[in-house]
């Protein structure tokens, strides 16, 4: 045997770029994490679980997934990044082999009117070029065909410039495809004047109903001393030009009350001052007036498709663009394979696979033209999702977060594949995630805990999903957790008639909703369960919707400040000690004046990412020193924010600082699983399942007897579900109604009675295909609810 063909019997040495197959995490301390160190196989799914605020979020989102983000900002010029928000390095010892991280999560898509599914991805602008090529009659660019474009017509001297040429225009054209009439919107607002003001009254006799213009304010005054009308005269017999000037009198400079002051007619006026500002921002007195005085209409010129007459009249074949954008999206997906044009077949291959890219995703029921801001947390992941799922990236680390939320368990199963397929390619998948179905496919599990808050922030547990079952933790103990059907079922004390019901997909739907009782409704996602909800339950006297959009707050609220507890607390500090209760406040008179009453302070290193530090002053604790003499019960204010629930409930029960008001708002907190939080934790640390939760705790104080719950399990640890069973219970038997829009099986087979809406998705949904109790489900299997529900219970 020659030497050149000699086998080598040492094995090849393997190269070392081979070796970097693991993140490592060393000391991490962000928020309740307690020196947490793991090692995480790379190219591997690895599911993190836990109780709620056992620190998962803490270690995926806020260590790992935020130090990529910022390393990744760092590369970019110092130019660049003056655009970018400035991220904070986690407290974090060590963190090793970061791949770049691709986050998917559950932030609701902006709520803009003009942000529909199609703009959200690319498959809007895509759709507009095929039309500006193939679309008859020829309109123009893509531009023409977009409802976020206006067209502009301009005349007079345009420089245009080319390169080195330049040219003169005498006039300029472009064409753009919005609705002149609803500037893209799709809808028309119109003020209903009867909601302004009382015409039977004069001014000065307080004919304004609008809050805030009350007899004898600044905005009440405009009118009544402007000179411009009688304000001693009833609305109703104000001459025609006394009632423009009144209501729609364009902005001019005037003396009013001896001070110069802009004064324009009262419609203009809170256009601008109420009407143009985010409804969800609002303070509940003045969200109610606006909900009372403006009513939206479907924009008479457009019928609600937003384009304008030209983007409506160009089609190919038969279809126009907003034909194409109405369509369900698996629909449009099969219209766009009968397309055929070589001179646009790319373009074609890159639409067909978008769209196809939605159906298997699940959401082939959706249609391009829905408003971005209607979608669920769960629907606004997966519509994320589609960007990644056809891209040549690999070797880089996707983080989801509860990507099972809103899914139906026969939709579970096409998440898993989805997961499976992203880690095939070649990518580390990390995944927070609660449902047993989605844990049992996972390569490696970490499980954090192993209580909540204070209690958690450590490693229970590490390794396979079999380990984990035998392995003793909470997550482990509670994984074949099955809750049984009830022997006795409640009966109802009346019903809720809904007749006829049309919103979005139902098909004429009329349904007994039984009240007194725990009543689910649920089914496939996209079957129609919102739009009968909260589309045909009137929200308004005796209704409480809890819902999972998000709690708007700055770093300064906490859950102390948005369940309307720190009032009581700071009424209760002020008689003690007989000073203000404003000291009491961190945002008032007691702020630390070195940090405003922040607690830590940023600083602005230019170049590199801003820094926050404990305010040395008041050492994070937010208040003057002299307030913190002022004791109740032997604690100051700030000990009192440091506390948790469950401490401040056992505090302000008895003794020296008993405070009846403030006991039942804790009471209401530790009801619904958030014992563990502290007063003054930032609102901006808390889940999603958490957030909705404090707004359960916060609904509950109110006087409704119906109250209306969108998938209270979001984000729930297996171990909390049934923590949530006994409250519904105890809503149910204190008198109340309670309605859940659920997909969880423990919640479905504890119910009195579900209705079951399907059969499938979109316009293969929107029908009542069962009505009963949990156990006749069950026993006739006649759905896929039915029949997931009867393997849940069979365990």
């Amino acid at each position: 045997m020659s030497i050149a063909t000699r086998p080598d019997p040492r094995p090849p040495v393997p190269h070392l770029a081979d070796s970097h197959d693991l993140i490592r995490v060393h000391g991490a301390r962000e928020n309740n994490l307690k020196d947490v160190s793991i090692e995480i196989p790379k190219r591997r799914l690895t599911v993190f679980t836990g109780v709620s605020g056992s620190g998962k979020s803490s270690l995926v989102f806020n260590t790992i997934a935020a130090e990529s983000q910022r390393l990744i900002n760092e590369t970019y010029s110092a130019f660049v990044q003056g655009f970018m928000p400035t991220l904070a390095r986690p407290e974090v010892d060590v963190l090793d082999g970061l791949t770049t991280v691709i986050t998917v999560d559950q932030q609701r898509m902006g709520a803009d009117p003009r942000s529909t599914v199609g703009t959200a991805t690319d498959a809007n602008a895509m759709l507009r070029i095929l039309f500006s090529r193939l679309g008859q009659p020829h309109i123009g660019p893509p531009s023409a065909y977009a409802f976020n474009v206006p067209s502009v017509r301009a005349s007079g001297a345009i420089t245009v410039e080319r390169g080195a040429k330049k040219t003169v225009k005498a006039t300029f054209n472009r064409t753009g495809g919005m609705c002149p009439r609803c500037e893209g919107r799709g809808a028309v607002s119109d003020i209903d004047l009867t909601q302004l003001y009382d015409d039977s009254k004069s001014l000065n006799e307080g004919a304004l109903t609008i809050p805030g213009y009350t007899a004898g304010g600044w905005n009440h005054r405009l009118y009544s001393e402007s000179g411009l009308v009688d304000p001693d005269k009833p609305i109703s017999k104000y001459t025609k030009k006394e009632r423009h000037d009144f209501l729609y009198h364009e902005a001019t400079r005037m003396k009013i009350a001896g001070i110069n002051m802009t004064y324009e007619g009262l419609i203009p006026r809170i256009q601008k001052s109420i009407l143009s500002k985010d409804t969800e921002a609002m303070q509940p007195h003045i969200r109610a007036f606006v909900d009372r005085a403006v009513t939206f209409a479907t924009c008479p010129e457009c019928e609600g498709t937003r384009l304008g007459e030209g983007a409506r009249s160009s089609k190919i074949g038969q279809v126009s663009i907003a034909d194409a954008c109405a369509m369900e999206i698996r629909d449009l997906a099969e219209w766009i394979h009968t397309v055929e044009e070589p001179s646009v077949a790319p373009l074609l291959a890159a639409l067909r696979q978008t769209l196809d890219s939605f159906v298997e995703i699940g959401l082939g029921y959706l249609s391009l033209d829905r408003p971005s801001g209607t979608l669920s947390g769960g629907e606004a992941q997966r519509v994320k999702m589609i960007r990644h799922l056809g891209s040549s990236l690999t070797d880089v680390t996707y983080v989801f977060d509860e990507p099972t939320s809103g899914l139906h368990p026969h939709d579970i199963q096409r998440m898993n594949s989805l997961l499976l397929r992203l880690r095939d390619k070649g990518n580390t998948v990390l995944v927070v995630e609660h449902k047993p179905e989605v844990i049992a496919i996972a390569d490696h599990v970490v499980d954090l805990g192993p209580g909540a808050g204070t209690a958690g922030g450590t490693v229970c547990f590490e390794g396979t999903v079999e380990g984990l079952r035998s392995g003793g933790t909470i997550t482990g103990r509670h994984l074949d957790d099955r809750a049984a059907l009830k022997e006795t079922v409640r009966t109802p004390t009346g019903t809720l008639r809904i007749r006829g019901a049309t919103a979005h997909n139902l098909r004429d739907v009329d349904v007994d909703i039984p009240l007194g009782v725990l009543c689910v409704v649920t089914g496939v996602a996209g079957s129609g369960k919102s739009s009968l909800v909260h589309g045909s339950i009137p929200a308004g006297e005796g209704v409480v919707s809890v819902d999972q959009s998000a709690i708007r707050g700055s770093r300064r609220s906490n859950p102390a400040t948005y369940t309307g507890l720190l009032d009581p607390i700071r009424k209760a500090f002020a008689k003690a000690n007989g000073v203000k209760p404003a000291l009491f406040s961190a945002n008032s008179e007691g702020a630390c004046p070195a940090c405003n009453g922040a607690g830590v302070i940023y600083t602005d290193l230019a170049m590199m990412s801003g820094v926050a530090t404990t305010c040395e002053d008041c050492e994070g604790k937010r208040f003057d020193a002299s307030v913190l003499d002022h004791l109740l019960g032997g604690r100051d204010i700030s000990e009192v924010l440091a506390m948790s629930v469950a401490e401040a409930e056992e505090f302000f029960g008895a003794g020296e600082a008993r405070t009846p008001a403030a006991h039942r708002v804790l009471t209401r907190l530790a009801d619904v699983g958030l014992g563990y939080l502290r007063l003054g934790q930032p609102l901006t640390t808390l889940s999603g399942g958490e957030r909705q939760r404090l707004k359960l705790a916060t609904h509950m104080a109110e006087k409704g007897g119906v109250y209306v719950l969108d998938e209270p399990t979001s984000g729930l640890h297996l171990a909390d579900v049934e923590q949530l069973l006994g409250l519904l219970d105890r809503l149910v038997d204190s008198g109340k109604s309670v309605i859940v829009v659920e997909h969880h099986q423990a919640v479905m087979a504890h119910a009195d009675w579900i209705i079951d809406l399907g059969p499938g998705a979109g316009h293969d949904g929107g029908r009542v295909v069962f009505e009963g109790t949990p156990a006749d489900l069950v026993a006739t299997r006649a759905t896929l609810t039915g029949e997931h529900l009867a393997a849940y219970v069979a365990g």
